[in-house]
């Protein structure tokens, strides 16, 4: 099967949180299972191994003609296509910033140049056709690629056999805006500029000079969506989750939190009409980036890499190299936390805030790594200053810091608010790092919760966001620590031993694909 991946980033060469690691991830896991597959995502900045097709292609956007190059890489079995344009330009750390109206417009083009990327780009000189092609849109920035595919090509007797999935990576992102705003409907008039050149379509070219219609009346409509509170709103998440042949949730528990008035962000009752074609499948993690046995971060600065059988003494040198570049004292058998993430309401780091001094009452070392709020990053600051000899907050972000975390610290903490999958959970597992989480979404699919009597669980949970049922949690966690030390390590284990990988994944979103194209 040819299968076509858009998204709005793509690690390694832009990444802003985890859809930026599915997209540079899972694509790989199918090709590793046979598929030919492409990755579409917009150039932001010069990739050195990333190599200009001179192909241009123009397309009208936002009533205005824009022309876009293709640029082209191979990587571990998948092609890597970028769309280049000037509004993409260096914005590999702001891609999700500007106005209301610059957005819409990246947006409409990356999907119409994502569409048209299988008929004229030629990937090792064979372009990838529409004949056995599915779509996976990530998002709502790529929410538009379906509502196209069936308007501007399918209606019209086009890529007839192409399907689109739509994958949900965070329901409370949606591209809604109030529909008094003009621009709101702009991206809606997006038409591609056919040229009489492309032979295999010759019934095309009577229609060259007319472009391709716009969205009719019916077709704008499934964009509507009336707030309560803000009155009549254009979705472009909505019409997305309508035209698409599957949806796919990040993770079962979220596939179900969608259905929910709580979790469905105003979309709950879009999403329940659809259930029959919504699955939820956990996402999994890159061993190649996210192992102890071969993490290059662990090389260095008294840090080592280990595996199950050295995971006692691996982690032990991990935690005191650790302390070390923190410039805490260093002591193995203090208990180390780590938090790691984004600081906004989601994450839930206002959590660890209001109960920080209860924490350090208890002994233990916190690590904590992120950006975000400028409030919360002041509260970082605050915490580190409160408690120098217990506390360090790295405001920002380093891979690098990430990694010698998750092995440095003995126990991961995720308190957050909601949580679609979540991988930093899935990372400190495969380290033996035990997670401690709120029972949320992903979180609650991945993160068993440790049972003493049976000696199972890979983790600690908490079943509501507030700073007392986190503080229980951490204490059941401290003192299985201190006191259950064989228990704790068995807990490591667990976690270590599981399958968390994308090869199982992919197995699951190929039953996704086939469905798509052949089940009606």
């Amino acid at each position: 099967m040819n299968i076509v991946m858009v998204g709005a980033e793509c690690a390694p060469w832009s990444k802003t949180g985890g859809l930026g690691d599915v997209m540079g991830a899972l694509p790989k896991a199918f090709a590793r299972r046979g598929h030919r597959v492409m990755v579409v995502a917009p150039r932001y900045e010069i990739y050195d191994d990333a190599w200009e097709t001179g192909i241009r292609r123009i397309f009208r956007v936002m009533n205005q003609d824009v022309e876009v190059g293709y640029f082209h890489a191979f990587l571990d079995g998948v092609d890597y296509v970028f769309v280049d344009h000037p509004s993409f330009h260096f914005r590999a750390k702001d891609i999700y910033g500007g106005e209301r109206q610059e957005i819409q417009f990246r947006c409409a083009l990356l999907c119409k140049a994502a569409l048209e990327s299988v008929w004229h780009v030629p990937c090792g000189g064979i372009a990838y056709g529409d004949t056995n092609t599915v779509f996976i849109a990530n998002d709502w920035h790529t929410a538009l690629l379906p509502v196209y595919l069936q308007a501007h090509y399918r209606d019209y007797e086009q890529m007839k056999f192409s399907r689109a999935v739509f994958v949900i990576h965070n329901m409370a992102h949606q591209g809604a805006g109030r529909l008094s705003k003009r621009s709101s409907w702009s991206c809606l008039t997006t038409t591609v500029s056919l040229q009489a050149e492309r032979k295999h379509c010759a019934h095309l070219q009577a229609r060259v000079h007319t472009k391709q219609p716009l969205l009719v009346q019916q077709q704008c409509d499934v964009f509507r969506l009336y707030d309560p509170i803000g009155g009549e709103h254009m979705n472009i998440m909505k019409a997305g989750l309508q035209f698409s042949h599957r949806i796919v949730a990040v993770s079962e528990g979220y596939a179900w939190e969608c259905q929910t008035q709580e979790g469905g962000w105003g979309l709950d009752a879009i999403i329940r009409e659809n259930t029959w074609k919504l699955r939820g499948i956990v996402n999994g993690i890159d061993y190649q980036e996210w192992s102890p046995m071969s993490d290059p971060h662990l090389l260095t600065d008294g840090y080592t890499q280990y595996d199950m059988e050295t995971m006692v003494e691996g982690k032990r040198q991990c935690k005191m190299a650790l302390q070390k570049e923190l410039g805490l004292p260093v002591d193995p058998d203090v208990p180390m936390i780590g938090f790691i993430g984004r600081l906004d309401y989601q994450k839930g780091v206002d959590l660890i805030r209001d109960s920080h001094s209860w924490l350090m009452g208890q002994g233990v070392q916190l690590a904590m790594l992120g950006s975000g709020r400028a409030d919360l990053e002041n509260d970082l600051r605050s915490m580190e200053a409160s408690h120098k000899d217990q506390t360090r907050s790295w405001v920002g972000f380093s891979v690098k810091m990430a990694h010698r975390i998750t092995a440095g610290v003995d126990m991961l903490l995720m308190p957050s608010r909601f949580e679609p999958c979540g991988l930093n959970q899935l990372y400190a597992m495969a380290y033996g790092t035990v997670p401690i989480v709120h029972a949320v979404g992903g979180l609650r699919d991945t993160v068993t919760p440790f049972n003493p009597f049976e000696n199972s669980g890979t983790g600690w949970t908490f079943e509501r966001a507030d700073a007392e049922q986190m503080r229980g949690a951490c204490t059941n966690a401290l003192e299985t620590y201190r006191k259950y030390r064989p228990s704790f390590r068995d807990l490591q284990l667990r976690g270590m031993r599981q399958d968390l990988s994308w090869d199982h994944a992919a197995s699951l979103y190929e039953e996704v694909l086939v469905a798509a194209k052949f089940q009606w």
